[in-house]
């Protein structure tokens, strides 16, 4: 009798760790029916939201915009008030979490994940009621073309699912580079589903490369100094740990992503810099709190996703535990940047304050390779030990700059006129012809890197030069005023300097080349004119011959140091489209 009745309640036990979970036949995923080894193809993961939200009226599912490949982005919504409309996101006052997968498709964890969240909190009453107050925004699969390119190989470092996407979409791209230049269609509609949403929270699911560790799942949250002020300290503070702890009681370790290349985790090294090309260094514009989870390539893919999942409850668990302070802090970060003068648009880390963490690693050796002639990077699993590193997660600003009342574009720039609109910058055109007295900025210098990297050649260490003047402007031209909720986006993409600013990516590449010039047999007389007229040119020249060798044996540069000197050079070489209003 007794025995019979332990079996009676084991038997409810069951069945309630089977409610709690939501495991229901009807949508039951290919992961869990293949014992967590696969995830399923692109029309199967938006075949089972639509199947859920038909079951289920909290479940809403959305077609936005439009990816490279010709298929729009689906948006999926909880909201336990029932279904959603466009107009009901945009009025909640509710907690907002976006997550986003499948930016990479090989790095499918998230997506198998975010089908078993949303499915378990809906068939849950109690996970209903406790997630009331939040409203979970899910793209569930971002790179469609990527996902559309299914195969079992190009993931050679990875441990399964047995198929999945490629990482480029289908234009090549690799989507996680492209959120400030927004080259792609996919990134567009990004910002459309990022801006009706307005998410206090956004987390990007991934899967890292790298060194071998002892953890299944590592977390990259967005730079703390660089998201800056009050929000940026509870981020590093307050939600870090939250999660960190959560995972811990769990029995789930993780850590921070291991930024080592070409070295081992024992020698520390620096937290990733997010800068806005990236997923949450775009969202950081935004004062979104931001994070990536990173789970490990090597360990088992069944492993990987539970891990995730529960990463996600955590999160959820997080966002209704801090509803009241995230609204206000987000709110209260807003307005510290409209009340400052200055903005930072570089940054390094601080050598100086290292936070140290206690690691689980594999001993790392160097063994001589039996495939090439050098040696190899070994990790003994069978030698996991724990030792202190020195993580490097605190930055200094390295530059900064005055933050001006305006910037005024010359119209023409169509294509930085079409990501100001994609992200709700607010902006006027003069009405008519107008003198204006601006600081002018020309590039003084700047690199360019030598290999093409997604579709540009990226220039860097970009230096400008300003003066002030009276320019004419047209009837038509952009005024861009910065006392606006997308004050960030605005300085990060118009300061040349920035990392990511439109210079740097090529935007404004036309005005490096000089588009009229001067033969120097016809110029020869000209210039004699010149230094006849202007003593001070003339000696410029004497000195430069006197002190340069290279310039003194270039006669065609002594000319062309005259002609830029002279009333013939053109105005905008090397001179911004972009003047600052102060």
């Amino acid at each position: 009798m007794k025995k019979i009745i332990g079996i009676f309640f084991l038997l409810i036990g069951l069945v309630s760790y089977s409610q709690q979970k939501g495991e229901k036949k009807e949508f039951t995923s290919l992961f869990e029916t293949s014992n967590g080894t696969e995830t399923p193809q692109y029309k199967d993961v938006i075949a089972f939201y639509k199947q859920l939200s038909t079951s289920h009226k909290e479940i809403s599912i959305f077609e936005i915009g439009e990816t490279d490949i010709g298929k729009p982005l689906h948006l999926v919504v909880f909201n336990s008030d029932g279904n959603s409309s466009i107009q009901s996101l945009k009025e909640s006052t509710k907690t907002r979490i976006l997550i986003n997968n499948g930016i990479h498709p090989g790095e499918s964890d998230g997506i198998d994940a975010s089908m078993l969240l949303l499915r378990d909190i809906t068939q849950n009453g109690s996970l209903k009621k406790k997630y009331q107050n939040v409203l979970i925004g899910i793209i569930p699969v971002y790179n469609i073309g990527g996902a559309l390119q299914r195969n079992s190989h190009t993931r050679a470092n990875q441990n399964g699912p047995k198929e999945y996407g490629f990482r480029g979409n289908t234009r090549n791209y690799d989507l996680n580079r492209d959120f400030i230049k927004q080259d792609t269609k996919n990134a567009a509609t990004f910002a459309k589903i990022f801006h009706l949403l307005d998410p206090d929270i956004f987390i990007d699911n991934h899967v890292s490369n790298g060194a071998d560790y002892q953890y299944a799942i590592t977390h990259l949250f967005t730079q703390h100094n660089k998201l800056g002020g009050t929000l940026g300290v509870y981020l590093e503070k307050e939600m870090r740990p939250y999660i960190e702890q959560s995972l811990a009681q769990k029995s789930i370790d993780i850590t921070p992503y291991v930024n080592v290349w070409g070295s081992t985790p024992e020698k520390g090294w620096t937290q990733f810099y997010d800068t806005p090309r990236y997923s949450t260094g775009y969202t950081s514009l935004f004062n979104t709190l931001g994070l990536m989870v990173e789970t490990h390539m090597l360990k088992p893919y069944k492993i990987r996703v539970e891990q995730t999942y529960e990463l996600l409850f955590s999160t959820l668990d997080f966002a209704v535990k801090e509803q009241i302070n995230i609204k206000k802090i987000r709110t209260n970060a807003l307005k510290q940047w409209l009340n400052t003068t200055s903005y930072p648009i570089a940054f390094s880390p601080d050598k100086n304050t290292p936070s140290t963490l206690s690691f689980k690693g594999y001993k790392a050796i160097y063994k001589e390779s039996k495939i090439t002639s050098g040696k190899r990077l070994f990790y003994d699993r069978t030698k996991p030990y724990t030792f202190p590193v020195s993580y490097y997660n605190n930055f200094l600003a390295t530059k900064k700059v005055t933050i001006p009342k305006a910037y005024l574009l010359k119209q023409g720039w169509y294509r930085v006129v079409e990501r100001l609109e994609n992200n709700h910058i607010k902006f006027s055109r003069l009405k008519k012809d107008t003198l204006i007295k601006v600081t002018v900025q020309y590039i003084a210098d700047y690199k360019t890197k030598k290999q093409a990297y997604e579709g540009h050649y990226l220039h860097h260490d970009t230096k400008v030069k300003k003066v002030t003047k009276n320019i004419q402007f047209k009837k038509g031209d952009i005024i861009i005023p910065t006392k606006q909720k997308g004050i960030r986006y605005i300085i990060e993409t118009l300061e040349a300097a920035a990392t990511d600013s439109f210079f740097n990516w090529n935007f404004f590449d036309t005005i490096l080349q000089r588009k009229e010039g001067f033969s120097a047999y016809v110029f020869e007389d000209i210039a004699a004119e010149i230094l006849a007229e202007n003593p001070a040119i003339k000696k410029q020249l004497d000195d430069k011959i006197n002190t340069d060798k290279k310039f003194a044996s270039n006669p065609y540069e002594q000319l062309n140091f005259i002609y830029k000197q002279s009333a013939h050079y053109e105005k905008v070489h090397l001179r911004l489209p972009v003047f600052k209003l102060y």
